[in-house]
């Protein structure tokens, strides 16, 4: 008796020594901890709060800081770490072109007129601005506008050809090319949707020498804009002129004390 409960008992034993062998076995490791995650490095950044249009005076309200990352962050952004006043150092500055909002706005983005004219402060160093009046017939039939490039057509007799031939004769010949509009009349950009500006007035970018030019056609003729294709106003683009210097019109008049006329046009180029 003693004997079977001892062969049970070891039974017992190696029977619960094979099963805490075997749960050992089935026990997976646990994974290890997972590595915290690094944060992402932001700069406070100066943007614009509202969509801000060429001409436009800054109000510290429509300028403010947004968190950017750092590594998207230029150098050319104002960072508040570097300029933590910049919101009130960009009060009352002018805008040059125009701003989105949410876009990060640089130095060169404004001008810091110190009371001087919105012209005058937009204006590239050694450039002018000229003023030259105008009418709808005589400006690409008012569609020309602000931040367009035009050529500038000479109107005048030809004063050779109405000597030798005794009858009255036009020229025209474009004297200046590829002249940045600064404004029509008072606009210096479209607003409310405005496609055309019927002005009395262009006023374009021009160099001293221009300007001299400018003033010297106007006393001997007629002045006229044409309108640039975009294309033709890039710089370096390739003139599309088919005319080398003018056109020449001779009008010829007849009939009893000049009660009738009629014109006879002769182009011819010179």
């Amino acid at each position: 008796m003693k004997a079977a409960r001892i062969v049970v008992l070891g039974i017992a034993i190696a029977a619960g020594g094979v099963a805490a062998l075997l749960a050992g076995r089935s026990h997976e490791p646990e994974a290890p901890a997972p590595q915290p995650v690094q944060g992402l490095e932001t700069v406070d950044v100066l943007v614009a709060k509202t969509d801000l249009s060429r001409g436009q005076v800054l109000d510290p309200s429509q300028i403010g800081w947004q968190i950017w990352p750092t590594v998207a962050a230029n150098g050319n952004f104002i960072r508040k770490t570097a300029r933590p006043d910049a919101i009130n150092q960009f009060s009352g500055a002018i805008v040059r072109v125009p701003i989105a909002a949410g876009q990060p706005i640089y130095d060169p983005m404004v001008v810091f007129a110190k009371g001087s004219g919105f012209l005058a402060a937009i204006l590239p160093k050694g450039m002018r601005a000229v003023a030259m009046d105008i009418a709808p017939d005589t400006d690409a039939g008012g569609f020309i506008l602000p931040e367009d490039h035009v050529d500038v057509v000479l109107t005048r007799h030809d004063r050779a050809q109405e000597a030798a031939n005794g009858t009255e004769a036009l020229i025209s010949t474009t004297i200046l090319k590829n002249l940045r509009v600064l404004a029509v009349d008072q606009a210096v950009e479209e607003k409310g949707g405005l496609k055309v500006v019927l002005g009395k007035t262009a006023t374009l970018e021009v160099t001293p020498s221009q300007a001299e030019s400018l003033a010297l056609a106007h006393l001997q003729g007629g002045l006229s804009l044409t309108l640039r294709s975009l294309i033709d106003s890039k710089p370096g683009a390739p003139e599309a002129e088919r005319q080398q210097s003018g056109t020449t019109i001779n009008l010829v008049r007849f009939g009893m004390g000049g009660a009738g006329a009629a014109t006879a046009p002769a182009p011819s180029n010179h």
